[in-house]
């Protein structure tokens, strides 16, 4: 399987991202954000975290002018799987492929620890290695976490099973880092090929880290 890897400047989780998929087995290519085209033997997309553009103006709002950007949605629009991670998530809302928007934490402070997520909805490559219910581990690194849509979106979102995961504590009773709406940590598009998600499953691929929970995260992708 081959992974593609973005890499914007102020990008810094893309070779944490690279030895993640290649623990897995993967092979993986860095694709820098002036490229104009996505290799044509990519069978993952992934818009790895950091703080492209120094998360100027909106996180992710300067992102979605690259050139590569492009690529990437007729890559998405085509029925390629993409996963945005982090600032990956934000730049995917940007730029229109995911739906809802990224905006500062309820705190207005930057979190950065371990934190339970609860699986919502498995019936997608991302998570098809899970069981809905099963509560998960992951490290959260952001400033500016706190997912927003309106009441129509956040229905459609329901209706179609793309709310993929929510901040839990670890018995998987809601808790909200950030002021999310409905808790919401994960989410895809209707077509569930484009997933976007602000917790770094990267980060938990090994117990000496942490916890290895992220290893079946990204393991749905290598098994389609």
């Amino acid at each position: 399987m081959k992974v593609s890897i973005l890499q914007f400047p102020g990008t810094n989780c893309e070779y944490d991202t690279q030895h993640a998929f290649e623990s897995l087995g993967a092979t993986t290519e860095i694709i820098w954000h002036k490229s104009e085209s996505i290799p044509s033997d990519t069978n993952l997309l992934v818009v790895a975290g950091g703080f492209s553009y120094g998360d100027y103006l909106r996180s992710g709002a300067i992102a979605k002018f690259s050139p590569v950007m492009k690529a990437v949605t007729e890559y998405a629009n085509n029925g390629g799987k993409v996963l945005g991670i982090c600032n990956g998530f934000q730049v995917l809302t940007e730029a229109g492929l995911l739906p809802g928007a990224l905006k500062r934490n309820d705190g207005l402070h930057f979190i950065s620890k371990y934190h339970h997520l609860k699986v919502e909805n498995n019936d997608n490559i991302f998570l098809e290695e899970l069981n809905n219910g099963d509560v998960v581990n992951i490290p959260i690194a952001h400033h500016d976490g706190n997912y927003y849509i309106n009441e129509s979106g956040l229905q459609d979102l329901k209706d179609n099973n793309q709310i993929l995961l929510t901040y839990s504590d670890k018995q998987g009773n809601t808790l909200n880092p950030n002021g999310s709406v409905n808790a919401i940590a994960g989410v895809c598009n209707k077509e569930k090929n484009v997933f976007g998600l602000m917790p770094h499953p990267e980060r938990a691929m090994e117990m000496i880290l942490g916890s290895n929970d992220g290893v079946n995260m990204l393991k749905g992708f290598l098994q389609s």
